[in-house]
């Protein structure tokens, strides 16, 4: 039952109708003039999806549209298919109408893996011949057309189809396209990979939590739809499968709310990161690579082989590991009654660790992050060499992983100023608790090595520009840019000051001088104890919230993730815009760990060892009033915070939240669409508001 309902689900929240010239297919005008209209179907089983291009006939842009319908016979716009099978999966998929406004050609079909569809809409228009030349198409009984592909594994058929539902439809194949005339037509779309096993809404949260369901239905099948037995996936519809970021983080904001113990959402996302560790050096997996597009990546080495593929490239997902089996194992008192148990289990799922614990897998998890931040740690070694760089030839390492997220710098602020002390003050804790038997010296050395990272990495990546400078550099920044919107910059009274995105940079800079909001690791993960360092830090991070962009990051639409008001070479206006993936957009989970950083960041306000911030009246409200003033921001955008990112147009003397794919990408740069649901944007079912800090 939980494999049919995930069939079904997956197509609810997947299916898109572009009834416009979709950015992500722009390239497409390379195939000829006509219009486009996409509609895409996705499967989390085997990250999975089908994806048809209509153009009109007529070749006229604007003259075709593309509706769903709803069936005459159940009212639903899209019903369910599952047909069982004795020699093998069952075919699963949904069923639905769509209504065409005008004779139209379906020009570009592909089934199979939702990666080949993004290599397609969002790479250089890939068709890869041994997937595209598999597709077969039929005319059948009763005027049906079918196109169905039989997958690399030999095993796996994608089938879609459609049939007229109005006297006046007709479909026929033409020259191995399928042409359509105006009408009504039903479609089903299937498939028999073998599914996953779906958590419920009420499985995915805990006991105390379950009103959440009611509460919020929609956020709540979100979160059900991109939860299973064995992991959480990203987002619907281009991240339907494990990353290993996006859980751990998503698990760290939510835990307040999500289901424990066996069986549980928490054990499920803790189990998906330690099966795909690489044992070799314990780097935990970024992504992984399953279903059709494994066994084509299989065969371009030539090995036949379904075998799932793990992506080691990113630098930090490592350092939330620890974090979250001290958040569970250590804190949660459901977790600590099943740690031995948990733990004592061996992989299944990544071929190359079976036989391997999990206890085993999370100490070589530990053992790589000692290692690696030892150079730093010891007497003498805060230096610039020392700190944690993106892996050789790589431009991405950490979430802003987009081409030029990081401004093209090699190494990260959040890695090194939050992440890395984080994760070694986990290892502590988890050494104290009795967790690494093999380095009883860890409750000692876990801790001093922190202490070193939390109070000498900040300076590395500290911006500081004099009053004068700083309005004139807004002020460029503006009229350069021709924006419409005012420059505030009367409102720059003092000398700005922030932490740069990433050391070496792009164009020869040294530090790439991006004001962010990658403050809100530091927030959530640490608890600084350099008095002077922590309240310089928070004035920085409040004034940055509660000053109007572009002197700061605070929109109508919500936190910007990047501002390059402060850069002063054309290079960071011209990567970081309102189009970029990582740009001047807005970030849903980024506000919510910012949210839920400043929380923390003041509840330590209530305890005896009160950092001095919280007696500096003036300091201590400045934050209090940040707090105050993100919350009012995100609750004016509650529409969008499920999404992925958004971004903004200005006008009517405001910024007005869009789609980031309305937008043209920056030049140089592949287009990005959404998703329509995020996994880590479903945060704010956990992060709320604490009314007595208002």
């Amino acid at each position: 039952m939980h494999s049919f309902i995930a069939a079904v689900l997956t197509v609810v929240l997947g299916i898109c109708l572009t009834n416009a010239m979709p950015q992500s297919v722009k390239h497409l005008e390379a195939c000829g003039d006509a219009f486009y209209i996409k509609t895409k179907v996705a499967w989390p089983a085997g990250n999975s999806g089908v994806v048809v291009f209509f153009q009109p006939q007529n070749g006229v842009n604007g003259s075709l549209s593309i509706s769903l319908q709803n069936s005459t016979t159940t009212g639903n716009a899209l019903d369910p298919i599952y047909e069982a099978s004795s020699s093998s999966s069952p075919m699963v998929g949904v069923s639905g109408h769509l209504k065409l406004n005008s004779s139209a050609i379906l020009t570009i079909p592909i089934l199979g893996s939702i990666r080949t569809i993004r290599d397609f809409t969002e790479g250089p228009s890939l068709l890869r011949p041994s997937i595209q030349d598999a597709i077969t198409l039929a005319e059948i009984e009763g005027g049906k057309v079918s196109l169905s592909r039989l997958w690399l594994d030999n095993e796996t058929t994608t089938t879609l189809s459609f049939a007229p539902a109005s006297q006046n439809g007709s479909v026929k194949v033409r020259d191995r396209r399928v042409t359509f005339e105006a009408g009504t037509y039903s479609f089903n779309a299937s498939f028999n990979y073998p599914q996953l096993e779906q958590l419920s809404p009420q499985e995915v949260f805990n006991q105390h939590s379950q009103g959440l369901v009611s509460q919020y239905p929609d956020q709540a099948q979100s979160l059900s739809f991109l939860s299973y037995s064995n992991k959480l996936l990203a987002g619907a519809w281009r991240f339907l499968t494990y990353f290993g970021r996006d859980s751990m983080i998503t698990m760290l904001l939510m835990e307040p709310v999500l289901s424990t113990g066996e069986g549980g959402a928490f054990e499920a996302g803790i189990a998906a990161v330690l099966e795909r560790l690489n044992k070799t050096d314990g780097s935990a997996a970024h992504e992984e690579t399953i279903g059709d597009y494994a066994t084509f990546l299989n065969l371009q080495e030539n090995i036949t082989s379904t075998a799932p593929q793990y992506d080691y490239k990113m630098i930090d997902t490592d350092y939330f590991l620890p974090v979250l089996l001290v958040d569970y194992f250590v804190k949660n008192a459901v977790g600590r009654s099943r740690a031995s148990e948990f733990l004592s289990k061996k992989a299944t799922e990544n071929p190359a660790n079976y036989e391997l614990t999990y206890r085993q897998l999370a100490l070589l998890n530990a053992e790589k992050i000692i290692n690696v931040s030892a150079p730093f740690a010891v007497s003498g070694g805060q230096t610039k060499e020392n700190l944690i760089h993106l892996k050789e030839d790589e431009i991405i390492g950490e979430w802003r992983d987009s081409t030029y997220g990081l401004g093209g710098g090699r190494i990260p602020y959040n890695v090194n100023a939050a992440l890395v002390p984080a994760g070694l003050r986990a290892i502590g804790a988890l050494a104290e608790a009795g967790f690494f038997p093999e380095h009883p010296e860890w409750n000692q050395t876990a801790h001093n090595y922190a202490q070193v990272w939390e109070d000498n990495s900040l300076h590395f990546f500290e911006v500081n520009v004099p009053q004068s400078e700083a309005r004139s550099l807004v002020e460029n920044y503006v009229d350069s840019n021709s924006f419409p919107f005012a420059s505030q910059s009367q409102d720059i009274n003092s000398n700005v000051s922030f932490y740069g995105l990433a050391l070496d940079g792009n164009n020869n800079q040294t530090l790439v001088r991006v004001m962010n909001t990658d403050d809100c690791f530091r927030l959530f993960f640490l608890n600084t104890t350099n008095d002077r360092q922590l309240s310089s830090f928070l004035s920085q991070t409040a004034d940055h919230i509660l000053q109007p962009y572009p002197v700061g990051l605070s929109t109508d639409v919500g936190l910007l993730v990047a501002n390059p008001a402060y850069g002063g070479d054309p290079v960071y206006s011209t990567n970081f815009t309102n189009s970029a993936y990582h740009g001047t957009v807005v970030w849903s989970w980024q506000l919510a760990m910012m949210a839920a950083g400043l929380e923390r960041q003041l509840g330590r306000c209530s305890v005896q060892s009160a950092p001095e911030f919280c007696l500096d009246s003036e300091l201590h409200g400045k934050v209090l009033s940040a707090y105050n003033h993100l919350w009012d921001l995100i609750d004016a955008n509650s529409a969008n915070l499920s999404g992925e990112v958004w971004s903004w147009v200005y006008e009517d003397g405001k910024f007005s939240p869009t789609p980031l794919g309305a937008l043209p990408p920056p030049p140089g740069t592949n287009p990005t669409e959404s998703d329509i649901r995020q996994l880590w944007s479903l945060a704010f079912l956990a992060v709320k508001r604490n009314q007595s800090l208002k």
